[in-house]
């Protein structure tokens, strides 16, 4: 079980009761250059949580300690979302996602959020899961930026190269598709920046911890940024 570190504390907004779904937003992926300046390096025990795996036929490397800072980490702290024990609690402006716990505890992950303008807000359910996905990007991706979306008009199979990681989360509202998803990456070093065409991003080592925790239908509760 991981160990509870002290938690920042997670600003009580209200919450939006219908989605914001900005054209863009569906098939979630910006790509981002390795940053120059290193994040200071999370002790070892912390960065065993991101080693090497292999998961379905594909594997997935270590992430560089340098790459992970150590707010990121994966860790248990105190819940302060006021949510019900088994809902997901995605607050972008501090790029935290909560998996509310029992006993006033909260399993939180740092994740990577939408760039300014392709913000999601709201409540959604899990859908649908999906190991190792398939990825397409949007029209509207494609219309935006042809030269580097149009050859994946097509769809791209799962695999070590595909943006959306080792898993997703398919969020969904009154039955249908918000094109929102909570998936891997494999740029870790984008973790805890704003950088995804709408959706939010984690490390694969962390999503697919997520996974295993988190069934269909579970509620997903997007705070405003």
């Amino acid at each position: 079980m991981d160990s509870p570190p002290a938690s920042p504390l997670l600003s009580r907004r209200g919450l939006f009761t219908t989605l914001v779904l900005p054209l863009a937003l569906g098939a979630c992926v910006t790509t981002q250059d390795r940053p120059p300046v290193k994040a200071p390096r999370v002790a070892p025990a912390d960065a065993a949580r991101y080693g090497a795996l292999d998961d379905g036929g594909f594997r997935i490397p270590a992430a560089d300690p340098d790459d992970i800072k150590p707010r990121n980490v994966r860790q248990l702290v105190k819940d302060t979302t006021g949510q019900e024990p088994g809902t997901l609690v995605v607050d972008p402006r501090n790029r935290f996602l909560y998996l509310v716990q029992e006993n006033g505890k909260a399993l939180r992950y740092g994740v990577g959020v939408g760039r300014e303008g392709l913000e999601f807000s709201g409540t959604a359910n899990v859908g649908n899961k999906r190991e190792w996905p398939s990825w397409r990007p949007t029209d509207a991706m494609i219309a935006r930026e042809p030269a580097k979306y149009r050859p994946w008009v097509g769809g791209m199979a799962g695999g070590e190269t595909n943006p959306l990681g080792a898993r997703a989360l398919y969020l969904f509202k009154d039955g249908k598709d918000t094109l929102y998803r909570i998936h891997g990456t494999n740029e870790p070093w984008t973790i805890g920046e704003a950088v995804s065409s709408g959706c939010i991003r984690m490390m694969n080592q962390d999503v697919i911890d997520l996974y295993r925790r988190v069934p269909s239908g579970t509620k997903v509760v997007v705070l405003p940024v």
